[in-house]
């Protein structure tokens, strides 16, 4: 007889549960499944932990910049502010790329620190380029008296001054995210202080030279017919001044009388010529930032994201040297490029020396994304193509032929929108191929003799006066 059963195991047998569970022994899963929990709980572990110590790397600097935040201030003070500029990233569609790199890694340690900031970002290759070399002109030009609002400007109280204004920019500084947008930037600065003062509309310069290239001239003949003879003896003349009946009010219609300008209100003489030397400019913070685009970066990618912390402390460190508010001379390069320009000059690789070579190393991942093919075979399909629609443009526009179903469905551009349209895709082409001159592996950075001992750059000293190694 066998002895009765107690205890917690007859207990949960009791409860429903199979005997065969309770007697069961543990053993070690199948090696698939230890394949698989191994690499699974890895990669977790490892993410967790990377999450874990960038957390901890942004909290640490927060941590030493949040005093400056608490400190008093007086009414007619104004806060510390600095400008970011994200350039488009070569073969990227995403522009905001550099921008969101900013609001990551770097903008959350100036907001410990109080310190506003005006994000500038470029939705093309090439735009900011341009918008520095505009804004350099626009101030030159304001600075000898060319451009000048009419009347008194109106200051509120509460308004800061022009001069209080470029205090500000000047003690703020200027955020460069990127060896990109640092090529642009100094391409756009040299530009503007080395050309005239000429205000040069690119949209009506290449208007013009588009309208001279012969692809919209038309062989078409009109009938030259005197105005007002119609060979229709039974339409409707046309209402010559003759015909029209007389009005009452014919003096409100007549041309205003304006003023004679005086001899003495001659245009300003404009003197194109460079200034010998440049006014200070505000320090540069150079950010490291690189975007891997296109499959055989993937390898990349992946240990990119699962090593964010190294991001991370690059930001921090790059947001706590801007804080501190430490800067140094610009470093220029070991011979003087006075006459470089961009695309020329240098093998791809080979350094300026200096600063000029900040981020040096990321130019391998530009060179598959060149536009210069793309953009030639898109400008070559687009004249294939447009001869076609322009006759069909012209031939409805004259009455020639009735407009087929599809077209009444969907009317075709017209010759003056096809004229807007391939000027806009001009100005893009165009555009992106300058751009890519500027920023193409060896290029170089565009440098200028007279910005020695004028720029400046924030040093990038630790929390323990360190020296930070970034690599760039």
């Amino acid at each position: 007889m066998n002895p009765p059963k107690s205890g917690v195991r007859t207990a949960l047998e009791y409860t429903g549960i199979p005997a065969s569970w309770l007697s069961a022994r543990p053993r070690l899963p199948s090696r698939n499944w230890c394949i698989f929990i191994t690499l699974t709980s890895s990669l977790i572990s490892y993410y967790a932990y990377d999450r874990h110590q960038a957390r901890s790397i942004r909290r640490s600097y927060i941590d030493q910049v949040k005093h400056l935040a608490d400190e008093p201030m007086k009414s007619t003070d104004l806060p510390r502010k600095v400008v970011v500029y994200g350039a488009k990233w070569p073969g990227d569609e995403d522009h905001q790329r550099a921008v969101r790199f900013f609001k990551k890694y770097v903008k959350p340690v100036l907001v410990a620190a109080a310190i506003d900031y005006d994000i500038v970002a470029t939705r093309h290759s090439g735009d900011l380029a341009e918008r520095v070399a505009s804004t350099v002109i626009k101030d030159r030009r304001r600075a000898i008296g060319l451009d000048q609002s009419i009347g008194l400007p109106l200051v509120l109280p509460n308004q800061p001054t022009q001069e209080q204004k470029h205090v500000q920019e000047l003690e703020g500084g200027i955020i460069l995210v990127g060896r990109h947008t640092f090529k642009e930037y100094m391409a756009g600065l040299k530009r503007g202080w080395s050309g005239g003062l000429e205000l040069i509309d690119r949209e009506e310069k290449l208007a013009q030279d588009l309208a001279s290239d012969g692809t919209f001239d038309d062989t078409y003949e009109y009938n030259s017919s005197p105005v007002g003879i119609v060979d229709d003896p039974n339409a409707e003349p046309i209402p010559t001044l003759s015909r029209l009946p007389p009005s009452q009010n014919a003096i409100s219609f007549s041309p205003i009388n304006l003023p004679n300008p005086s001899k003495h209100q001659n245009p300003p003489l404009i003197d194109s010529t460079p200034p010998e030397t440049i006014p200070s400019q505000p320090p540069l913070l150079l950010v490291p930032c690189v975007n891997y685009v296109g499959l055989r970066f993937i390898p990349h990618m992946i240990w990119g994201f699962f090593n964010e912390r190294h991001k991370t402390q690059i930001g921090c460190e790059a947001a706590y040297s801007l804080v501190m508010n430490k800067t140094r001379e610009f470093q220029g390069p070991d011979s003087i490029v006075d006459d470089f320009q961009p695309g020329e000059g240098l093998e791809s690789g080979q350094p300026q020396g200096g600063d000029l070579d900040f981020g040096l190393s990321s130019e391998a991942v530009l060179a598959p994304h060149s536009p210069v093919s793309n953009i030639a075979s898109s400008r070559k399909s687009y004249h294939k193509t447009l001869p076609e629609r322009l006759a069909t443009a012209r031939q409805l526009a004259r009455g020639e032929r009735e407009p087929t179903k599809e077209e009444e469905k969907t009317p075709p551009p017209s010759e003056v929108e096809l004229r807007a349209e391939r000027l806009n895709k001009e100005l893009r082409w165009r555009g992106e191929e300058e751009a890519w001159r500027v920023v193409e592996p060896g290029s170089g950075v565009s440098w200028d003799e007279r910005f020695r001992g004028v720029l400046k750059v924030f040093d990038n000293e630790g929390p323990d006066g360190a020296e930070l190694g970034i690599d760039n």
